[in-house]
């Protein structure tokens, strides 16, 4: 099958487009056998070439001060923390395995991930993560969302790396397509580096790690298209993951690097071999001739074209220096990990690749990759009718409850905003010792860069109903929390990188979402001066409702990075003392759009964006970072979903704290207590430092008030009596284990 001749009705059952085929004859000048044609195929996905999204990823900030590699010239971005220190970091999504092979589809996205980071020479010290499922009643979901989380804790705990922070949301819209978007964290000292180029004519071409076997081939493929009825049947498109060998292939990695025997490294991630092969030549302005007769195998009778698009997890491509061989060999042999060469680095812009004695496929590197050969489209896109739609909302509509306690009661149980215990705590946050908020949380995850004075900030953010009812804006907010998350816990924000989960691309409406998305992304990385350093783009991500394919709602996950250049100002989310004076930083509107209130209590979901407005988000984060730098306050934390009061419940929860409040007469109470109005943060100061508070404050520009204060066990709201904390902390804790 290998060499046998094809034709248009191979090429569409691959994926590739009639236009497609014919460049690939042009570019050949000849027609290519199923070898070729696969190698096409994979490499020109869209999960691989970016090919209908590419233009406006470029259209994004990607320069900083603080940058050090450019957006795609490496696996992961990477930005310089000081003290001779980078960190690298990326997300990426791991969506369509996941919806049909669970535990395995979110164990490798973990793994793949992780390997983005140390082929770069990168420690990986944190991960986090972002998870979609739909209605959490159904089975399917249940089935998905445990199957899920049992991956991620299985292979990060394993290879020994904290989960440090994420989010879990649950709506119909993912029910057939759940989001299993996965982020990687790692430090590396300046020079220790290492790119992912091929170069220098004669070097040796060695793959290492994990024998090649027949999982994941046509994974590229298969995530660049709509999930379907049968696709449980793309089985073979799932890899199979070991985070042992990883944990070996971790520090085999890091030690080779050290030789200086190494020109270039890149995993073998999506599209396995072909990928590395074609995207580390095109980098070195070179080719490859390789010998798949080389290649370790853990199956019998595997044809060329499944080698070189294999997934299996836990390999690597290494270009070394001619004359260095051994060196290289003797780590690998140390680790116990597979080190075999399969080939050169040729001069020719040229992969040739030979099995059983035979030349079985020849074709140029560069036509492989975006910037070489790969198509680029500019796709056609269309506002949807309910844009408009969600415009028409008017809050007088909505009847206000007669009984707020059982609203807030209902609210803190709510499956988007109950505790993720369950979930958190599958997951090993202690390993390394490094985690920051074991014991008292904070809005972002905080992780010590040790030797040093300071410490990481990370998050993980995005509403996507805000982004379904105004992309733009809705992914503006996303960008906004992600850095009010960073400054609350006392971090300067500093860089992005984003995982951009969306529905078919050749569906206009759907399209329309994702270049909204990018406007309002951009706009807002722009005025926080956090550029993009790379991350992933997944299209097709679809569910079936009542027989219609619908796109899930647009989820433009945002990884943010953050600075604490000195640790000592972690600022936790929690009370820390009765009567300590409880401030509202920022202003609340009479709004109640798109908020978790609207939706889940009144079951209204056409409604605009909440009031957003940058000028003022920038502001209230200013007055919060002078309020942490000059230790004025004793905690701060965000208002998102479920509103005032919900912030006010988690700022409780750590300490056993309540809270006695006034809520605003001049505005309806519902919107006050429960509206998610943007910009706003609510601390916690003593007594003897209001006026500190108050001085600061008064200089920003900014409306702030007092709520209350820190009191007891009670939370009191208009002197009505809300609960015990102690009760609540229960039901909001194990609301969501209860459900599943």
């Amino acid at each position: 099958m290998s060499n046998r001749q094809v034709t248009i009705k191979d090429a569409t059952k691959l994926g590739l487009t009639t236009e497609e085929y014919d460049k690939v004859l042009s570019i050949l000048g000849r027609v290519p056998n199923y070898t070729e044609l696969c190698l096409y195929s994979v490499m020109w996905s869209e999960h691989a070439s970016y090919k209908n999204s590419i233009n406006w990823l470029k259209t994004l900030p990607r320069e900083g001060e603080q940058i050090m590699v450019e957006a795609g010239e490496e696996n992961a971005g990477m930005v310089d923390i000081g003290d001779g220190l980078a960190c690298v970091f990326k997300i990426e999504s791991h969506n369509h395995p996941s919806a049909v092979e669970p535990y395995q589809g979110a164990a490798t996205g973990v793994g793949g991930i992780n390997r983005d980071i140390f082929t770069m020479g990168a420690r990986p010290i944190a991960q986090l993560n972002s998870l979609r499922f739909g209605n959490i009643e159904s089975d399917r979901t249940k089935w998905l969302l445990k199957g899920v989380v049992r991956g991620i804790a299985d292979y990060g705990n394993a290879f020994g790396v904290p989960v440090v922070g994420g989010e879990v949301y649950f709506d119909d819209s993912y029910s057939t397509n759940p989001l299993v978007n996965a982020m990687s964290v790692g430090i590396v000292k300046e020079g220790e580096t290492i790119s992912a180029i091929s170069e220098g004519v004669g070097n040796p071409v060695f793959i290492v790690g994990s024998s090649t076997g027949k999982d994941g081939i046509h994974g590229a493929t298969f995530a660049s298209a709509d999930l379907h009825e049968d696709s449980a049947d793309d089985i073979p498109s799932v890899q199979v993951g070991d985070p042992f060998q990883e944990k070996l292939l971790l520090e085999a990695s890091l030690e080779v690097i050290k030789t200086g025997a190494l020109v270039g490294m890149q995993d073998m991630g999506a599209a396995g071999i072909i990928c590395s092969c074609s995207e580390m030549s095109e980098k070195g302005n070179s080719g490859m001739k390789i010998n798949l007769d080389k290649v370790p195998l853990r199956q019998e009778n595997m044809e060329a074209w499944e080698m070189l698009l294999s997934e299996s997890q836990e390999r690597m491509l290494l270009v070394g220096k001619k004359g260095r061989e051994s060196e290289i060999e003797a780590v690998f042999d140390k680790w116990d990990l597979n080190c075999k060469i399969i080939g050169e680095v040729i001069a020719e812009d040229k992969l040739e690749y030979f099995h059983k004695g035979k030349l079985v496929a020849e074709v140029p590197a560069s036509t492989l990759v975006l910037g070489g050969g790969a198509p680029v489209y500019d796709r056609e896109y269309t506002e949807p009718a309910y844009y408009k739609e969600n415009l028409k909302f008017d809050i007088s509509q909505i009847t206000e409850p007669n009984n707020y306690v059982e609203v807030a009661n209902a609210l803190l149980k709510a499956p988007n905003i109950a505790s993720k215990k369950w979930v958190i705590e599958q997951y090993d946050t202690m390993v390394q010792t490094n985690n920051m908020n074991t014991n008292e949380p904070s809005d972002a995850g905080i992780v010590d860069v040790r030797g040093t004075d300071t410490a990481l900030a990370l998050t993980t953010d995005c509403n996507s109903r805000y982004v379904y009812s105004d992309p733009e804006q809705g992914a503006s907010i996303a960008v906004a929390e992600a850095a009010r998350n960073i400054v609350c816990s006392g971090g300067e924000p500093l860089a992005i990188t984003n995982c951009l989960n969306f529905g078919n691309p050749y569906n206009p409406e759907a399209f329309w979402q994702f270049v909204g998305a990018i406007k309002g992304m951009g706009d807002a990385c722009k005025r926080f001066n956090t550029p993009v350093t790379g991350g992933n783009v997944s299209f097709y991500n679809q569910t079936s409702i009542k027989g219609v394919n619908i796109p899930v709602y647009p989820t433009p996950t945002i990884g943010m990075l953050g600075l604490l250049k000195d640790k000592t100002n972690k600022m936790s989310l929690s009370f820390k003392n009765e009567d300590d004076l409880i401030y509202l930083i920022g202003e609340t509107k009479n709004d109640i759009s798109q908020s978790e209130y609207l939706n889940t209590w009144h079951k209204v979901r056409k409604s605009p964006v909440p009031y957003f407005n940058m000028d003022e988000e920038l502001a209230v984060q200013d007055v919060v970072k002078k309020l942490i730098s000059s230790k004025v306050i004793n905690s701060a934390h965000d208002v998102s979903e479920g509103g005032i009061f919900i912030t006010l419940l988690e700022s409780g929860l750590t300490n056993n704290l309540g809270f006695d409040i006034k809520s605003d007469k001049n505005i309806r109470k519902d919107a006050f207590l429960f509206g998610e109005s943007q910009s706003r943060i609510i601390v916690s100061v003593s007594k003897q430092k209001e006026k500190e508070l108050l001085d600061i404050a008064n200089l920003g520009n900014i409306q702030f008030n007092l709520l209350g204060k820190v009191a007891g066990s009670k939370m009191i709201i208009d002197n009505e009596n809300f609960g015990d904390i102690k009760i609540a902390k229960e039901d909001y804790d194990t609301a969501l284990e209860k459900l599943i």
